[in-house]
């Protein structure tokens, strides 16, 4: 894997960082400004409004917290992309059938995830839901690291929220499972991780004001066609089975 080949991932974590807010931006904030548990799905615009006060008098602080936390995050991308890519590392992959199958699994992931963003489909909402079941049991985890009022807490937090059920993120392992051993995997979803930063980033800190901006439909359409341009441009790829010659360095997984 060479650094070119990570482009994509990078930016389809950069464009899909705009369902991070959508789905959890308010927890986020809640948890990066306020050092307290974690903030109700459906009141995130309160839990952000109680947090914003502590901006103003404890800056440093605070950044080092959103650092923490996002790094944490990042750092839990990273394992779980080992993990994924460990497995054709093992040889459970080695099969072309199973290459191939996965190469069009992983696209067809990138169209459903950019149909998501544009909510012209939601089928990667019941995905989600049944990862849940993991979730279930990584959350009580999070239970003696509140409130988080330092930055080593925040990067436990992190750690843990990483594996929120999240369509995004699972679309991503699939591409991480295709790179042929544990290392591959985890640079893959660290350039997926890093693309989401940006957006995180800016939430942990400007709150509600970039939600609102980055949740209008014109953002979400257009970050939903890139993603769904790169799912496309393998899905040709796969089908037509020849090189597109430079358009080859923007498919997120190489052809089998």
């Amino acid at each position: 894997m060479n650094a070119l080949s990570l482009v994509p991932m990078f930016m389809v974590g950069l464009a899909g960082s705009v369902h991070c807010i959508g789905m959890c931006g308010g927890i986020v904030g809640a948890l990066s400004l306020s050092g307290g548990a974690p903030a109700p799905a459906a009141r995130p615009v309160i839990a952000i409004a109680v947090a914003r006060p502590a901006l103003q008098t404890s800056l440093p602080s605070n950044v080092l917290r959103v650092l923490a936390y996002n790094g944490g995050r990042i750092v839990s991308y990273m394992l779980a992309g080992a993990m994924a890519g460990s497995l054709a590392g093992a040889g459970m992959l080695h099969l072309a059938s199973l290459q191939v199958a996965g190469y069009w699994l992983a696209n067809l992931m990138l169209v459903a995830m950019g149909l998501y963003l544009m909510d012209a489909w939601r089928g990667l909402a019941h995905l989600e839901a049944a990862g849940n079941i993991v979730w279930r049991r990584v959350r009580p985890l999070l239970k003696p690291l509140m409130p988080m009022d330092t930055p080593l807490k925040a990067l436990a937090v992190g750690g843990l929220w990483g594996w929120v059920p999240c369509g995004m993120v699972y679309s991503a392992l699939l591409t991480a499972m295709l790179q042929g051993s544990a290392i591959n995997g985890a640079a893959a979803m660290a350039a997926f991780g890093l693309g989401t930063l940006p957006m995180l980033l800016g939430m942990g800190l400007l709150g509600t004001r970039l939600r609102t901006q980055m949740q209008r439909r014109p953002v979400r359409i257009a970050s939903g066609l890139l993603v769904l341009g790169f799912g496309l441009l393998g899905l040709l790829r796969a089908a037509n089975g020849v090189s597109l010659g430079w358009l080859d360095a923007l498919c997120v997984t190489g052809h089998p």
